[in-house]
Protein backbone atom coordinates (compact mmCIF):
# COMPACT_ATOMS: atom_id res chain seq x y z
CA UNK A 1 0.00 0.00 0.00
CA UNK A 2 1.14 3.60 -1.26
CA UNK A 3 1.41 5.44 2.17
CA UNK A 4 1.85 9.39 2.39
CA UNK A 5 5.64 9.44 3.86
CA UNK A 6 3.95 11.18 6.57
CA UNK A 7 1.36 8.67 7.09
CA UNK A 8 4.23 6.45 7.41
CA UNK A 9 6.92 8.02 9.13
CA UNK A 10 4.42 8.88 12.58
CA UNK A 11 3.18 5.36 12.54
CA UNK A 12 7.39 4.31 12.62
CA UNK A 13 7.44 6.96 15.55
CA UNK A 14 4.31 6.40 17.30
CA UNK A 15 5.87 2.47 17.72
CA UNK A 16 8.88 3.69 18.99
CA UNK A 17 7.36 6.27 21.27
CA UNK A 18 5.88 3.20 22.75
CA UNK A 19 8.44 1.54 22.75
CA UNK A 20 10.25 4.09 24.36
CA UNK A 21 7.83 4.07 27.01
CA UNK A 22 8.48 0.88 27.65
CA UNK A 23 4.56 -0.69 26.29
CA UNK A 24 3.24 -2.99 23.61
CA UNK A 25 0.28 -1.92 21.49
CA UNK A 26 -1.81 -5.20 24.20
CA UNK A 27 -0.78 -3.43 27.15
CA UNK A 28 -1.88 -0.02 25.98
CA UNK A 29 -5.52 -1.23 24.46
CA UNK A 30 -5.56 -3.31 28.08
CA UNK A 31 -6.83 0.74 29.79
CA UNK A 32 -10.49 0.85 29.75
CA UNK A 33 -12.83 4.16 29.85
CA UNK A 34 -16.11 4.86 28.91
CA UNK A 35 -17.22 1.26 28.26
CA UNK A 36 -14.58 0.36 26.22
CA UNK A 37 -10.76 -1.43 26.27
CA UNK A 38 -8.20 0.26 24.09
CA UNK A 39 -9.68 3.99 25.25
CA UNK A 40 -6.37 5.71 23.63
CA UNK A 41 -6.62 9.02 22.02
CA UNK A 42 -4.23 9.70 18.80
CA UNK A 43 -3.21 13.35 18.10
CA UNK A 44 -0.64 14.75 15.29
CA UNK A 45 -0.16 18.05 13.99
CA UNK A 46 0.22 17.93 9.79
CA UNK A 47 0.56 20.87 7.61
CA UNK A 48 1.27 20.31 4.15
CA UNK A 49 -0.57 17.13 2.29
CA UNK A 50 1.34 16.90 -0.76
CA UNK A 51 1.82 13.55 -1.80
CA UNK A 52 -0.71 13.90 -3.63
CA UNK A 53 1.00 16.00 -6.33
CA UNK A 54 2.81 12.62 -7.72
CA UNK A 55 -0.05 11.39 -8.13
CA UNK A 56 -1.67 13.62 -10.37
CA UNK A 57 1.54 14.08 -12.21
CA UNK A 58 1.52 10.70 -13.17
CA UNK A 59 -1.72 11.10 -14.45
CA UNK A 60 -0.77 13.53 -16.27
CA UNK A 61 1.65 11.21 -18.23
CA UNK A 62 -0.92 8.73 -18.62
CA UNK A 63 -0.30 6.48 -15.95
CA UNK A 64 -3.45 5.87 -13.52
CA UNK A 65 -1.78 6.29 -10.37
CA UNK A 66 -4.14 7.69 -7.35
CA UNK A 67 -2.03 8.60 -3.90
CA UNK A 68 -3.55 8.76 -0.47
CA UNK A 69 -3.51 12.89 0.70
CA UNK A 70 -5.72 12.84 3.52
CA UNK A 71 -4.60 13.83 6.90
CA UNK A 72 -6.73 12.48 8.80
CA UNK A 73 -5.29 9.16 7.48
CA UNK A 74 -2.41 9.72 9.37
CA UNK A 75 -3.84 9.81 13.64
CA UNK A 76 -6.11 6.64 11.84
CA UNK A 77 -3.40 4.64 10.76
CA UNK A 78 -2.09 4.95 14.27
CA UNK A 79 -5.25 4.05 15.94
CA UNK A 80 -5.92 0.67 13.28
CA UNK A 81 -2.47 -0.26 13.73
CA UNK A 82 -2.75 -0.27 17.43
CA UNK A 83 -6.43 -0.96 17.74
CA UNK A 84 -7.28 1.85 19.76
CA UNK A 85 -10.64 3.37 19.88
CA UNK A 86 -10.40 6.82 21.62
CA UNK A 87 -10.24 10.21 19.98
CA UNK A 88 -8.20 10.34 16.54
CA UNK A 89 -7.58 13.40 14.88
CA UNK A 90 -5.32 15.56 12.78
CA UNK A 91 -4.89 19.24 13.27
CA UNK A 92 -3.84 22.00 10.78
CA UNK A 93 -3.36 25.03 12.31
CA UNK A 94 0.22 25.74 10.61
CA UNK A 95 3.40 26.18 12.40
CA UNK A 96 1.63 25.74 15.60
CA UNK A 97 -0.14 22.31 14.62
CA UNK A 98 1.51 19.72 17.20
CA UNK A 99 1.31 22.15 20.17
CA UNK A 100 -1.96 22.55 19.29
CA UNK A 101 -2.47 18.75 18.98
CA UNK A 102 -0.70 18.62 22.66
CA UNK A 103 -3.11 20.63 24.21
CA UNK A 104 -6.09 18.66 22.65
CA UNK A 105 -4.94 15.94 23.81
CA UNK A 106 -4.49 17.25 27.55
CA UNK A 107 -7.65 18.78 27.57
CA UNK A 108 -9.18 15.28 26.50
CA UNK A 109 -7.55 13.48 29.13
CA UNK A 110 -8.72 15.70 31.60
CA UNK A 111 -12.26 15.43 30.60
CA UNK A 112 -11.47 11.82 30.43
CA UNK A 113 -12.59 11.16 27.12
CA UNK A 114 -9.47 8.46 26.76
CA UNK A 115 -7.17 7.51 29.96
CA UNK A 116 -3.69 7.71 27.88
CA UNK A 117 -3.07 10.08 24.76
CA UNK A 118 -0.37 9.93 21.96
CA UNK A 119 0.62 13.49 20.76
CA UNK A 120 3.18 15.00 18.26
CA UNK A 121 3.52 16.03 14.65
CA UNK A 122 5.47 15.32 11.65
CA UNK A 123 6.60 17.17 8.44
CA UNK A 124 8.31 16.56 5.04
CA UNK A 125 9.49 18.45 2.57
CA UNK A 126 8.28 16.01 -0.36
CA UNK A 127 7.43 18.13 -2.91
CA UNK A 128 8.91 20.97 -4.72
CA UNK A 129 5.42 23.16 -5.29
CA UNK A 130 6.07 23.96 -1.01
CA UNK A 131 9.35 25.89 -2.02
CA UNK A 132 7.98 27.56 -4.81
CA UNK A 133 5.01 28.80 -2.95
CA UNK A 134 7.45 29.73 0.04
CA UNK A 135 9.56 31.58 -2.50
CA UNK A 136 6.33 33.47 -3.55
CA UNK A 137 5.88 34.54 0.02
CA UNK A 138 9.10 35.55 0.92
CA UNK A 139 9.24 33.35 3.99
CA UNK A 140 12.51 31.61 2.94
CA UNK A 141 15.86 32.90 4.29
CA UNK A 142 18.29 34.45 2.00
CA UNK A 143 21.28 32.63 3.99
CA UNK A 144 20.01 28.72 3.87
CA UNK A 145 19.41 28.90 8.00
CA UNK A 146 17.74 30.25 10.89
CA UNK A 147 19.11 32.93 12.83
CA UNK A 148 16.85 32.91 15.95
CA UNK A 149 17.19 36.49 17.55
CA UNK A 150 20.25 37.29 15.20
CA UNK A 151 21.05 40.19 13.49
CA UNK A 152 19.79 40.35 9.79
CA UNK A 153 17.53 37.34 10.25
CA UNK A 154 15.25 37.19 6.87
CA UNK A 155 13.58 33.95 6.67
CA UNK A 156 13.48 30.53 7.39
CA UNK A 157 14.76 27.15 6.48
CA UNK A 158 12.37 24.39 6.40
CA UNK A 159 12.75 21.50 8.12
CA UNK A 160 11.73 18.02 8.28
CA UNK A 161 10.67 16.09 11.56
CA UNK A 162 8.49 13.60 13.60
CA UNK A 163 7.92 13.06 17.02
CA UNK A 164 5.20 11.95 19.72
CA UNK A 165 4.66 11.66 23.54
CA UNK A 166 2.70 9.54 25.36
CA UNK A 167 0.48 11.45 27.91
CA UNK A 168 -0.74 10.21 31.19
CA UNK A 169 -2.60 11.72 34.32
CA UNK A 170 0.75 12.10 36.88
CA UNK A 171 -0.79 10.00 39.35
CA UNK A 172 -0.93 7.36 37.12
CA UNK A 173 1.86 7.49 35.35
CA UNK A 174 3.53 7.21 38.80
CA UNK A 175 1.07 4.11 40.05
CA UNK A 176 2.19 2.25 36.55
CA UNK A 177 5.73 2.55 37.31
CA UNK A 178 6.56 4.73 34.21
CA UNK A 179 9.93 6.92 33.81
CA UNK A 180 8.67 10.30 33.35
CA UNK A 181 10.43 12.75 31.34
CA UNK A 182 8.27 15.62 32.22
CA UNK A 183 4.78 17.30 33.36
CA UNK A 184 3.10 19.20 31.70
CA UNK A 185 1.84 22.07 34.22
CA UNK A 186 -0.53 24.42 31.57
CA UNK A 187 -1.07 24.94 27.74
CA UNK A 188 -3.27 27.72 26.12
CA UNK A 189 -4.55 28.68 22.47
CA UNK A 190 -6.04 31.47 21.21
CA UNK A 191 -5.52 33.60 18.05
CA UNK A 192 -4.36 36.76 17.05
CA UNK A 193 -7.47 37.92 15.49
CA UNK A 194 -7.03 40.99 12.73
CA UNK A 195 -3.80 42.62 12.37
CA UNK A 196 -1.82 44.45 9.79
CA UNK A 197 -1.00 41.10 7.50
CA UNK A 198 -2.35 37.77 7.91
CA UNK A 199 1.13 36.61 8.43
CA UNK A 200 1.82 39.82 10.70
CA UNK A 201 1.64 38.34 14.44
CA UNK A 202 -0.16 40.22 17.15
CA UNK A 203 2.16 40.68 20.38
CA UNK A 204 -1.13 41.33 22.83
CA UNK A 205 -2.22 37.76 21.35
CA UNK A 206 1.13 36.25 21.91
CA UNK A 207 1.04 37.74 25.21
CA UNK A 208 -2.45 36.66 26.44
CA UNK A 209 -1.79 32.83 25.42
CA UNK A 210 1.17 32.89 27.37
CA UNK A 211 -0.60 34.20 30.56
CA UNK A 212 -3.52 32.00 30.16
CA UNK A 213 -0.37 29.01 30.13
CA UNK A 214 0.57 30.52 33.28
CA UNK A 215 -2.71 30.85 34.99
CA UNK A 216 -3.24 27.44 34.25
CA UNK A 217 -0.04 25.93 35.51
CA UNK A 218 -0.60 27.73 38.29
CA UNK A 219 2.91 29.36 38.60
CA UNK A 220 4.98 32.23 38.45
CA UNK A 221 7.14 32.94 35.58
CA UNK A 222 9.90 34.14 37.74
CA UNK A 223 10.53 30.83 37.97
CA UNK A 224 11.04 29.91 35.10
CA UNK A 225 14.56 29.39 34.10
CA UNK A 226 14.28 28.70 30.36
CA UNK A 227 12.01 30.03 27.35
CA UNK A 228 11.87 27.62 24.26
CA UNK A 229 10.59 30.38 21.45
CA UNK A 230 9.31 30.02 18.27
CA UNK A 231 12.06 32.39 16.87
CA UNK A 232 11.88 31.73 13.48
CA UNK A 233 14.91 34.44 13.21
CA UNK A 234 12.73 37.28 11.35
CA UNK A 235 13.02 40.94 11.62
CA UNK A 236 10.34 41.41 12.45
CA UNK A 237 8.55 38.16 14.00
CA UNK A 238 11.66 37.70 16.53
CA UNK A 239 10.98 41.14 18.22
CA UNK A 240 7.14 41.03 17.83
CA UNK A 241 7.72 37.12 19.63
CA UNK A 242 9.64 38.86 22.90
CA UNK A 243 7.70 42.03 22.64
CA UNK A 244 4.67 39.67 23.59
CA UNK A 245 6.67 37.69 26.23
CA UNK A 246 7.86 40.98 27.45
CA UNK A 247 4.47 41.79 28.46
CA UNK A 248 3.53 38.18 30.06
CA UNK A 249 6.08 38.17 32.15
CA UNK A 250 6.12 42.06 33.64
CA UNK A 251 2.67 40.96 35.02
CA UNK A 252 4.50 39.15 37.35
CA UNK A 253 8.07 40.49 37.61
CA UNK A 254 9.96 43.79 36.76
CA UNK A 255 12.92 41.82 36.76
CA UNK A 256 15.38 41.32 34.29
CA UNK A 257 17.31 38.80 32.51
CA UNK A 258 16.80 35.82 34.71
CA UNK A 259 15.55 33.20 31.75
CA UNK A 260 17.77 31.76 29.46
CA UNK A 261 15.62 32.08 25.74
CA UNK A 262 16.66 29.66 22.54
CA UNK A 263 15.15 27.89 19.36
CA UNK A 264 15.63 24.41 17.90
CA UNK A 265 14.94 26.46 14.71
CA UNK A 266 18.52 27.14 14.57
CA UNK A 267 19.36 23.77 15.22
CA UNK A 268 17.34 21.64 12.85
CA UNK A 269 15.43 24.33 10.67
CA UNK A 270 11.65 25.31 11.09
CA UNK A 271 9.91 22.11 11.24
CA UNK A 272 6.50 23.92 10.78
CA UNK A 273 4.11 21.93 11.60
CA UNK A 274 6.44 19.27 13.74
CA UNK A 275 7.59 22.56 15.31
CA UNK A 276 6.05 22.53 18.76
CA UNK A 277 7.20 18.37 19.21
CA UNK A 278 10.63 19.85 18.49
CA UNK A 279 10.75 22.48 20.82
CA UNK A 280 9.20 19.96 23.79
CA UNK A 281 11.64 17.31 22.44
CA UNK A 282 14.77 19.84 23.04
CA UNK A 283 13.66 21.11 26.63
CA UNK A 284 12.70 17.67 27.58
CA UNK A 285 16.14 16.41 26.84
CA UNK A 286 18.29 19.74 28.05
CA UNK A 287 16.28 18.99 31.29
CA UNK A 288 17.32 15.09 31.37
CA UNK A 289 21.18 16.39 30.86
CA UNK A 290 20.56 19.30 33.27
CA UNK A 291 22.28 21.19 30.35
CA UNK A 292 21.13 24.31 28.21
CA UNK A 293 22.46 24.32 24.74
CA UNK A 294 23.83 27.72 22.61
CA UNK A 295 21.13 28.72 19.91
CA UNK A 296 23.24 29.18 16.55
CA UNK A 297 23.40 31.50 14.69
CA UNK A 298 23.19 34.51 17.61
CA UNK A 299 26.55 35.56 18.12
CA UNK A 300 25.37 39.26 17.32
CA UNK A 301 21.57 39.86 18.13
CA UNK A 302 19.00 41.46 16.38
CA UNK A 303 19.83 45.26 16.63
CA UNK A 304 15.86 45.78 17.18
CA UNK A 305 15.91 44.01 20.71
CA UNK A 306 16.79 45.35 23.73
CA UNK A 307 17.26 42.12 25.57
CA UNK A 308 18.90 43.99 28.43
CA UNK A 309 15.64 45.37 29.22
CA UNK A 310 13.88 42.25 28.98
CA UNK A 311 13.45 39.24 31.21
CA UNK A 312 15.28 37.49 28.69
CA UNK A 313 19.35 36.50 28.26
CA UNK A 314 19.81 34.39 24.28
CA UNK A 315 21.01 31.21 25.60
CA UNK A 316 24.64 31.36 23.13
CA UNK A 317 26.45 28.66 25.05
CA UNK A 318 26.38 24.98 26.41
CA UNK A 319 25.98 25.54 30.25
CA UNK A 320 24.85 23.89 33.15
CA UNK A 321 21.02 23.84 34.14
CA UNK A 322 20.91 24.22 37.65
CA UNK A 323 17.91 23.56 39.74
CA UNK A 324 16.75 26.15 41.97
CA UNK A 325 16.66 26.02 45.89
CA UNK A 326 14.09 26.78 47.38
CA UNK A 327 12.73 26.83 51.25
CA UNK A 328 10.98 23.95 52.37
CA UNK A 329 10.29 24.31 56.46
CA UNK A 330 13.81 26.00 56.99
CA UNK A 331 15.54 23.21 54.65
CA UNK A 332 17.08 24.07 51.39
CA UNK A 333 15.47 21.95 48.67
CA UNK A 334 16.11 21.60 44.98
CA UNK A 335 12.84 22.60 42.95
CA UNK A 336 12.21 21.27 39.27
CA UNK A 337 13.25 23.08 36.23
CA UNK A 338 10.98 24.68 34.40
CA UNK A 339 10.37 25.93 30.78
CA UNK A 340 7.36 27.31 28.68
CA UNK A 341 7.27 26.51 24.77
CA UNK A 342 5.73 28.65 22.37
CA UNK A 343 4.87 27.92 18.98
CA UNK A 344 3.01 30.28 16.29
CA UNK A 345 1.17 29.90 13.54
CA UNK A 346 1.82 31.81 10.34
CA UNK A 347 -2.06 32.85 10.19
CA UNK A 348 -2.52 33.67 13.89
CA UNK A 349 -2.78 30.58 15.59
CA UNK A 350 -0.90 31.15 18.76
CA UNK A 351 0.01 28.01 21.44
CA UNK A 352 1.90 27.86 24.74
CA UNK A 353 3.13 24.92 26.97
CA UNK A 354 4.60 25.22 30.43
CA UNK A 355 6.73 22.16 31.50
CA UNK A 356 8.08 21.04 34.69
CA UNK A 357 10.81 18.28 35.32
CA UNK A 358 9.77 15.69 37.43
CA UNK A 359 11.33 14.98 40.71
CA UNK A 360 10.20 11.96 42.47
CA UNK A 361 9.67 12.05 45.79
CA UNK A 362 12.65 11.11 48.13
CA UNK A 363 11.01 8.38 49.81
CA UNK A 364 10.16 6.82 46.23
CA UNK A 365 13.34 7.16 44.66
CA UNK A 366 14.67 4.06 42.80
CA UNK A 367 15.70 1.10 45.01
CA UNK A 368 18.35 -1.52 43.85
CA UNK A 369 17.20 -4.30 42.02
CA UNK A 370 13.39 -4.54 42.76
CA UNK A 371 13.22 -8.37 41.90
CA UNK A 372 15.71 -9.57 44.51
CA UNK A 373 19.38 -10.36 43.01
CA UNK A 374 18.45 -12.40 39.75
CA UNK A 375 19.38 -13.83 37.61
CA UNK A 376 17.77 -11.66 35.39
CA UNK A 377 16.01 -12.67 32.13
CA UNK A 378 17.20 -10.61 28.60
CA UNK A 379 14.84 -11.10 25.32
CA UNK A 380 15.06 -9.49 22.68
CA UNK A 381 13.53 -9.78 19.32
CA UNK A 382 12.58 -8.54 15.74
CA UNK A 383 11.51 -9.62 12.32
CA UNK A 384 14.97 -10.72 10.99
CA UNK A 385 18.79 -11.98 11.90
CA UNK A 386 20.06 -9.18 10.88
CA UNK A 387 17.81 -6.89 12.73
CA UNK A 388 17.96 -9.12 15.88
CA UNK A 389 21.53 -8.25 15.83
CA UNK A 390 21.15 -5.50 15.46
CA UNK A 391 18.97 -5.01 18.75
CA UNK A 392 21.76 -6.60 20.36
CA UNK A 393 24.32 -3.78 19.23
CA UNK A 394 21.60 -1.07 19.77
CA UNK A 395 21.94 -2.43 23.95
CA UNK A 396 25.20 -3.34 24.57
CA UNK A 397 26.22 0.34 23.40
CA UNK A 398 23.47 1.95 25.33
CA UNK A 399 24.70 -0.33 28.45
CA UNK A 400 28.29 1.99 27.82
CA UNK A 401 26.82 5.13 27.09
CA UNK A 402 24.21 5.58 29.84
CA UNK A 403 26.72 4.14 32.59
CA UNK A 404 23.79 1.29 33.65
CA UNK A 405 24.44 -0.66 36.55
CA UNK A 406 23.30 -3.94 38.65
CA UNK A 407 20.88 -1.38 39.81
CA UNK A 408 19.37 -0.87 36.48
CA UNK A 409 19.45 -4.41 35.72
CA UNK A 410 16.04 -5.83 37.13
CA UNK A 411 14.01 -2.53 35.21
CA UNK A 412 16.21 -3.08 32.08
CA UNK A 413 14.93 -7.14 31.99
CA UNK A 414 11.13 -6.02 32.85
CA UNK A 415 11.40 -3.25 30.07
CA UNK A 416 12.34 -6.10 27.55
CA UNK A 417 10.01 -8.40 29.11
CA UNK A 418 6.37 -6.35 28.88
CA UNK A 419 7.37 -3.08 26.91
CA UNK A 420 8.42 -5.47 23.69
CA UNK A 421 6.31 -6.72 21.49
CA UNK A 422 8.09 -10.60 21.06
CA UNK A 423 8.53 -11.22 16.78
CA UNK A 424 9.73 -14.09 14.91
CA UNK A 425 13.46 -14.08 15.38
CA UNK A 426 14.64 -14.74 19.18
CA UNK A 427 17.32 -14.62 21.44
CA UNK A 428 17.32 -14.42 25.34
CA UNK A 429 19.80 -14.07 27.51
CA UNK A 430 20.19 -14.86 31.30
CA UNK A 431 22.84 -12.78 33.45
CA UNK A 432 23.09 -12.07 37.05
CA UNK A 433 25.20 -8.60 36.47
CA UNK A 434 25.22 -5.36 34.16
CA UNK A 435 29.01 -6.77 33.70
CA UNK A 436 27.73 -10.46 32.16
CA UNK A 437 25.04 -9.42 30.27
CA UNK A 438 27.28 -6.51 28.54
CA UNK A 439 30.22 -9.15 27.95
CA UNK A 440 27.05 -12.28 26.40
CA UNK A 441 26.01 -8.88 24.40
CA UNK A 442 29.62 -8.21 23.10
CA UNK A 443 29.50 -11.90 22.32
CA UNK A 444 26.66 -12.15 20.59
CA UNK A 445 27.60 -9.07 18.54
CA UNK A 446 31.22 -10.82 17.63
CA UNK A 447 29.17 -13.33 16.35
CA UNK A 448 30.04 -15.93 18.37
CA UNK A 449 27.86 -18.84 18.60
CA UNK A 450 28.44 -20.97 21.98
CA UNK A 451 27.38 -18.62 24.76
CA UNK A 452 26.96 -19.64 28.05
CA UNK A 453 23.07 -18.79 29.29
CA UNK A 454 22.25 -18.34 25.69
CA UNK A 455 18.91 -19.12 24.06
CA UNK A 456 18.09 -18.73 20.02
CA UNK A 457 15.33 -19.56 18.06
CA UNK A 458 12.80 -19.07 14.72
CA UNK A 459 9.23 -18.49 15.75
CA UNK A 460 8.23 -20.22 12.28
CA UNK A 461 10.69 -22.96 12.44
CA UNK A 462 8.82 -24.15 15.60
CA UNK A 463 5.10 -23.66 14.64
CA UNK A 464 3.49 -27.22 14.88
CA UNK A 465 5.86 -28.41 17.90
CA UNK A 466 3.95 -24.80 19.84
CA UNK A 467 0.53 -26.01 18.23
CA UNK A 468 0.40 -29.04 19.84
CA UNK A 469 1.68 -27.23 23.48
CA UNK A 470 -0.31 -24.39 23.34
CA UNK A 471 -3.43 -26.76 23.25
CA UNK A 472 -2.31 -28.91 26.07
CA UNK A 473 -4.71 -27.55 28.90
CA UNK A 474 -2.04 -28.47 31.70
CA UNK A 475 0.63 -26.51 29.76
CA UNK A 476 -0.08 -23.16 31.55
CA UNK A 477 0.80 -24.68 34.88
CA UNK A 478 3.28 -26.10 33.58
CA UNK A 479 4.65 -23.03 32.78
CA UNK A 480 3.69 -21.08 35.98
CA UNK A 481 5.90 -24.11 38.01
CA UNK A 482 8.86 -23.73 35.71
CA UNK A 483 8.52 -19.75 36.80
CA UNK A 484 8.23 -20.55 40.44
CA UNK A 485 10.97 -22.80 40.63
CA UNK A 486 12.84 -20.91 38.63
CA UNK A 487 13.51 -22.91 35.91
CA UNK A 488 14.59 -20.60 33.39
CA UNK A 489 16.56 -22.58 31.17
CA UNK A 490 12.92 -24.22 30.07
CA UNK A 491 11.04 -21.12 30.05
CA UNK A 492 13.38 -19.13 27.60
CA UNK A 493 13.60 -22.54 25.31
CA UNK A 494 10.31 -22.82 24.64
CA UNK A 495 9.72 -18.88 24.36
CA UNK A 496 12.96 -18.59 21.87
CA UNK A 497 10.64 -20.90 20.09
CA UNK A 498 7.71 -19.05 20.13
CA UNK A 499 5.64 -19.82 23.28
CA UNK A 500 3.60 -16.86 24.51
CA UNK A 501 5.14 -16.19 28.54
CA UNK A 502 3.01 -13.86 30.73
CA UNK A 503 6.49 -12.56 32.31
CA UNK A 504 4.59 -10.74 35.66
CA UNK A 505 4.38 -14.03 37.28
CA UNK A 506 8.01 -13.47 38.03
CA UNK A 507 7.30 -10.35 40.17
CA UNK A 508 5.48 -11.35 43.41
CA UNK A 509 6.15 -8.08 44.88
CA UNK A 510 6.45 -4.58 43.58
CA UNK A 511 7.55 -4.65 39.77
CA UNK A 512 10.84 -3.23 39.06
CA UNK A 513 10.13 0.25 37.12
CA UNK A 514 9.93 0.57 33.57
CA UNK A 515 13.28 2.62 31.43
CA UNK A 516 13.87 3.55 28.48
CA UNK A 517 15.99 1.12 26.45
CA UNK A 518 16.98 1.72 22.55
CA UNK A 519 13.77 1.49 20.10
CA UNK A 520 13.13 -1.24 16.88
CA UNK A 521 15.99 -1.00 14.25
CA UNK A 522 13.02 -0.26 11.27
CA UNK A 523 14.57 -2.00 8.03
CA UNK A 524 15.69 0.65 5.24
CA UNK A 525 13.03 0.67 2.73
CA UNK A 526 12.32 2.23 -0.46
CA UNK A 527 8.55 3.71 -0.17
CA UNK A 528 8.64 5.84 -3.07
CA UNK A 529 6.05 5.33 -6.32
CA UNK A 530 7.42 2.53 -8.25
CA UNK A 531 8.46 3.90 -11.11
CA UNK A 532 7.50 3.06 -14.62
CA UNK A 533 9.14 0.66 -16.74
CA UNK A 534 9.73 2.63 -19.94
CA UNK A 535 10.43 0.72 -23.46
CA UNK A 536 13.09 2.20 -25.70
CA UNK A 537 11.08 3.36 -28.80
CA UNK A 538 12.72 1.61 -32.07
Amino acid sequence: ELMDPQERLFLECVYETLEDAGYTRRALGAYKGRGMEGNVGVFVGVMYEEYQLYGAQEQLRGRKVALNGSAASIANRVSYFCNFHGPSMAVDTMCSSSLTAIHLACQHLQKGSCEVAIAGGVNVSIHPNKYIALQQGQFLSSKGRCESFGDGGDGYVPGEGVGAVLLKPLARAVADGDHIYGVIKGTALNHGGKTHGYTVPNPNAQADVIKQAFRQAGIDPRTLQYIEAHGTGTALGDPIEIAGLTKAFQEYTGDRQFCAIGSVKSNIGHAESAAGIAGLSKVLLQMKYGQLVPSLHSRVLNRHIDFASTPFVVQQELAEWKRPVVMRQGVPREAPRRAGISSFGAGGANAHIVIEEYLPPEETDREPAAAGGGPFLIVLSAQTRGQLLEQAKRLHSAIGEEGWTDRDLAALAYTLQVGREAMEERMALVATTMEELRGKLADVVAGKQEIEGCYRGSVNAHKAVLAVLAADEDMEQILEVWQRKGKYDKLLELWVKGMDIDWNRLYSGKKPGRMSLPTYPFARQRCWIPAEERKERP
